[in-house]
């Protein structure tokens, strides 16, 4: 069964549609998803990212256990500081994607509500002789986002410091009117925002805040249809989606922005390290564009020549390109820029992601 959003009724008595995304019920859409994807792009937009699960890590080893453990340098990040790594397990296959925020008596370490349970088992298995204590604090907190170039004055106008006080994850203890909560600077694409981090109970004022604020701006809520076109089109993958326990980082396009190759050993480096020797992974995730206005399904196959050379991951409607989107696994003989494929609904050709904002809808 799916989780909940506790933002449920909420978004039901503002008329929204739900839908099932990262195995939680969440807000499809609101009104039109292309009006919802001009506020990200032009304005400001506000989102539901309740599919997270917390886990809060405390004791004097716990820079060094979960360093030993992710992929990324945790036992160097200074408190306010955050980085995103992921979990592997010994074969290199990806377990889980962590955003992991220091603070100055402990680690919180944010990943996927739909692998809550597996990941919080590997986590502890890993602590043998570390003094640390793991804590699932999933059901306490849920976050709140906004996003676009508005994103800044929205945040100073409600009371909270500003975006360029802070780095790309970095975090700190805030009000926003009034309401307490962790404020991290996310830049999704490179555009402003942040996420807010609060407890459950203040989730409906805090929305309602930021809502208000918004509409104020010219912007006002976005749901996953549009949040799905603009990953797309900024080349953001999505775990679950793009990539998950089949697939390593390298296949996965991850090998640069989650991993350190300097911080020392982790579970499943030999077959990172390997993989970067060898200087090549047989497939790859890329971006593609399709013809006509179809948009494949998950899974669906890519051909060349009559034969299978790639699968979809995830697919949309791009209004930068004014067509479907997606990005695929394909087999590197077939996958550089340019390439034209088939699949059942017709043709596909690689395309490089990020798309620019200079081609954006107008």
């Amino acid at each position: 069964m799916p989780t909940e959003t506790p933002l449920r009724a909420v978004h039901e008595a503002a008329g929204a549609r739900l839908g099932e995304y990262f195995e939680t019920v969440l807000p499809s859409r609101f009104t039109d998803p292309k009006e919802e994807y001009r506020f990200a792009r032009e304005s400001v937009a506000v989102a539901d990212k309740n599919y997270r699960a917390f886990f809060q890590f405390t004791g004097p080893d716990r820079a060094r256990y979960l360093n030993a453990v992710l992929t990324n340098n945790i036992k160097d990040l200074q408190p306010g500081q955050g980085v995103t790594s992921l979990l592997l397990n010994p074969q290199g296959h990806i377990l889980a994607e962590l955003d992991t925020y220091s603070i100055p008596d402990r680690i919180l370490a944010v990943t996927h509500a739909m692998i809550r349970e597996s990941a919080a088992t590997t986590l502890d298995k890993f602590i043998i002789m570390d003094d640390v204590t793991l804590a699932d604090d999933t059901q306490k907190f849920g976050v709140v986002s906004i996003e676009g170039p508005a994103a800044s004055k929205v945040i100073t106008g409600l009371g909270a410091p500003a975006l360029d006080l802070f780095p790309e994850l970095g975090h700190a203890e805030t009000h926003v009117a009034g309401i307490s909560c962790r404020m991290v600077r996310r830049s999704p694409g490179g555009v402003a925002g942040a996420e807010f981090i609060a407890s459950r109970a203040d989730l409906p004022q805090l929305w309602q805040a930021l809502m208000d604020a918004a509409r104020a701006h010219g912007g006002g809520p976005i749901g996953y249809e549009a949040l799905n076109s603009l990953r797309l089109e900024e080349g953001i993958p999505w775990f679950g989606y793009d990539f998950d326990d089949k697939v390593i980082p390298h296949e996965a396009g991850l090998e640069i922005s989650h991993i350190s190759y300097s911080k020392g050993c982790y579970t499943g480096q030999e077959i990172v390290e390997r993989v970067r020797s060898r200087g090549h992974v047989n497939r790859k995730r890329v971006g593609v564009a399709f013809s006509g206005q179809a948009i494949p399904a998950a899974k669906t196959a890519l051909l060349a020549g009559g034969a299978e050379v790639g699968t979809v991951t995830r697919a949309g409607f791009s209004y930068a390109l004014n067509r479907p989107i997606g990005m695929a696994y394909v087999r590197r003989e077939h996958n550089s820029t340019g390439t034209r494929l088939t699949w059942s609904g017709g043709e596909t050709e690689v395309i490089d992601l990020p798309i620019r904002a200079s081609a954006s809808a107008k």
